[in-house]
């Protein structure tokens, strides 16, 4: 059969039901995440479908993309779940409450905010990912927080502001190698150039969140700080030794360990300090089993898979000492599927190709260009619903027209990070988003205003292309050397 290329309408048709769907179902139901908005993905995948056949393409290549598609979000599904045990581990070993009872010493309220995004940087560029980071520090500084009194959206949004600054930055993080892979340039080039814009953004965070520090009333806080740190201390055995599994995890992962193994040894390790450290807890959730091999095999199992919600005199604290374990996440990973399913369908017709097309076509001036480049990464981000997608194809997309302007690549992949990397995390059905604010527990759309770093990049690199500030292009005479980009 003769494949038709689709109109502009055609391509919008299945993204304009996607956005009313959603939006109902922010108005209808109270958490989305629930399986609203994976039904929502799902029926405006199948209008994709209905568009894709109607051009000519059959169920046999629909599917196969679909398949395809679904398989290159395998690895951040696995990571989640291995999250979702880590999480768990790191409860009842005490890792996360002693983080929470050190913290409340160590930092100040005021520049609580400063210091959780200043930590979280420090921490995403050791280890090079965004989610670690977030899944272990990230856990603990959201407690420190809602112990003092801070909005947890207002935390929420400090944590991913410093986290993916580490993910842009860090020559260990995955999206730093694919991006300048995508433009034609070399990594440690890719890392000089994004400080021009990377750093006035940090700083423009550091110091909102410093205002907002200083300016924020704990006179309301409903948390007693020393009542937090006594239910914690009569709970669990706060040691110091705790902290060898942190220590350790960062170890490993800075040793270039992958993700998923890295991951399963600090469960593993978390497991094994709760049996050692915490024989109560183990105690606890195991309560109808006597001999303490089997409780505590128990225990662990339990804490990797399951709901783990401990007690304390303090009931405030006790919404801080809970975890669902691998099982928890699974509402977000029928969510990634199914965002990948839309993804798919959408791709597999070229109907993300047909809605980009008139942007590239009419981006002329630097400024245009840039600012197109960002407008089409947050276009993936939100329809894709996947970083790497947003990062690769718009990568593959604006090369040839970077070249052939005469503009170095590196502006290129300092673009691709400064949208599609940073802005995934702001939508609740990408998989950063979707993650990010499962593993918080705090949703997306309530951490996302005040996630400064992330909302203010994409800005700053517009308005570096338009002012022409640090623009690298090709000197008279200058051949570019680059590799070509297979389709």
């Amino acid at each position: 059969m003769i494949k038709k290329e689709a109109s502009l309408l055609m391509a919008l048709l299945p993204i304009g039901i996607l956005i009313s769907l959603l939006t109902l179902n922010v108005i209808l139901f109270d958490d989305t995440l629930a399986g609203a908005n994976q039904i929502a993905l799902m029926l405006a995948a199948a209008v994709a479908g209905l568009v894709a056949t109607r051009l000519g393409y059959g169920w046999g290549e629909i599917s196969a993309k679909i398949v395809s598609t679904i398989g290159s979000a395998m690895p951040s599904i696995l990571i989640l779940l291995l999250i979702g045990s880590l999480a768990g581990t790191w409860l009842i070993s005490g890792v996360v409450p002693a983080m929470i009872y050190y913290g409340l010493d160590l930092i100040s309220p005021r520049l609580f905010l400063f210091t959780a995004v200043v930590v979280s940087s420090i921490v995403s560029v050791a280890t090079g990912s965004s989610w670690s980071t977030i899944a272990t520090i990230g856990v603990a500084l959201l407690g420190i927080g809602q112990a003092i009194g801070i909005n947890e959206a207002i935390v929420a949004g400090a944590i991913v502001s410093g986290a993916y600054f580490g993910d842009k930055m860090s020559p260990l993080s995955d999206t730093t190698n694919l991006a300048p892979a995508m433009a034609g340039t070399d990594l440690f080039t890719h890392i000089r150039y994004m400080m021009f814009t990377t750093v006035p953004t940090l700083t423009i965070t550091l110091i909102i969140f410093l205002v907002i520090g200083f300016r924020y009333d704990f006179s309301t806080a409903v948390v007693d700080v020393e009542n937090v740190k006594s239910a914690i201390e009569g709970t669990f055995n706060t040691s110091p030794l705790l902290f060898i599994v942190p220590v350790a995890l960062l170890a490993v992962i800075v040793m270039k360990v992958p993700p998923l193994p890295s991951l399963f040894i600090g469960t593993l390790l978390g497991g094994i300090f709760a049996v050692i450290f915490q024989p109560h807890i183990i105690e606890e959730v195991a309560g109808h089993l006597e001999n303490y091999a089997t409780a505590s095999y128990y225990s662990v199992m339990q804490a990797m898979f399951g709901d783990i919600s401990l007690t304390t005199p303090d009931e405030n604290v006790n919404n801080l000492l809970s975890t669902t374990g691998m099982s928890g996440m699974l509402d977000t990973v029928w969510l990634i599927l199914s965002a990948m399913i839309f993804g798919g369908v959408m791709e597999s017709a070229g109907l993300l190709k047909r809605i980009t097309q008139p942007i590239v076509k009419y981006a002329q001036s630097t400024g245009s260009l840039v600012a197109s480049t960002v407008g089409t990464c947050l276009f993936f981000n939100t329809t894709a619903s996947d970083q790497y997608i947003a990062i690769v194809v718009p990568g593959r997309m604006y090369r040839k027209t970077y070249e052939e302007k005469g503009l170095k690549p590196e502006l290129l992949s300092r673009t691709l990070e400064d949208s599609g990397t940073v802005t995934s995390v702001l939508i609740p059905w990408n998989t950063c988003g979707a993650t990010q604010s499962r593993v918080l527990g705090v949703d997306t759309w309530s951490y996302a205003p005040y996630a400064f770093f992330n909302i203010i990049s994409p800005f700053m690199t517009i308005l570096f292309a338009y002012l022409n500030i640090k623009i690298r292009r090709y000197a008279p005479g200058e051949k570019p050397v680059v590799a070509e980009v297979e389709d």
